[in-house]
């Protein structure tokens, strides 16, 4: 009876998870049947968007994980010769906030990179830094376009960092550092695009 009884909470749970709209800070598993080189778990930006490789930035913040699915569903039918079965599931919610740690000054970085999420600044933080944090770049990083943008008096503004031109030493000044609330986003490389190292 307590199997049972376990089991039907589990379904419930599940069940109540999926219909649950996806929230900026949550992470959320994405698994591809017919190419497991794609299945990675991904975290949702502070603006709600995600990076998925062949699919590009997606708005994920709000949807239902089963929105999600049809979204990827949508945008990957073209690269298979089947239409492809995508599931999606919250892997962690995001975390709620206290208002101690929502004061704590972090960065946030995200797309192709191995751990995307928050990391709080305690000391000088360069782009470089930010990303050897997120444990490096993925195997779908454009490492020529990696982006820094930051809010300035209401306006976004944009940084441009190339790391292929920074690691042979013919770039460094675009190594910036990195203020409270600046976003890093390493886009996924494109079909023709080539890292030079």
């Amino acid at each position: 009876m307590r199997i049972i009884f376990g089991l039907l909470l589990v379904l419930c749970w599940s069940t109540a998870a999926s219909s649950q709209a996806l929230n900026p800070g949550d992470t959320i598993s994405i698994s591809v049947y017919q190419d497991p080189k794609l299945d990675r778990q991904v975290l949702i930006g502070p603006s709600g968007m995600i990076s998925f490789p062949l699919a590009g930035q997606i708005r994920a913040g709000g949807m239902t994980p089963s929105a999600l699915e049809t979204v990827l569903r949508s945008k990957l039918k073209d690269m298979f010769t089947e239409e492809p079965d995508i599931t999606v599931s919250l892997v962690t919610p995001a975390p709620e906030r206290q208002v101690e740690e929502d004061l704590k000054p972090r960065i946030f970085i995200t797309g192709e990179v191995i751990r995307p999420g928050f990391f709080v600044v305690r000391t000088r933080l360069t782009v470089m830094q930010a990303v050897a944090m997120a444990g490096g770049f993925g195997p779908y990083a454009a490492k020529r376009r990696v982006q820094v943008r930051r809010q300035i008096n209401g306006t976004e503004v944009m940084f441009l960092f190339d790391y292929v031109a920074f690691h042979s030493g013919r770039n460094v000044e675009d190594n910036i550092d990195l203020l409270p609330g600046d976003v890093v986003i390493i886009p996924e490389r494109g079909i023709f695009e080539f890292e030079y190292r």
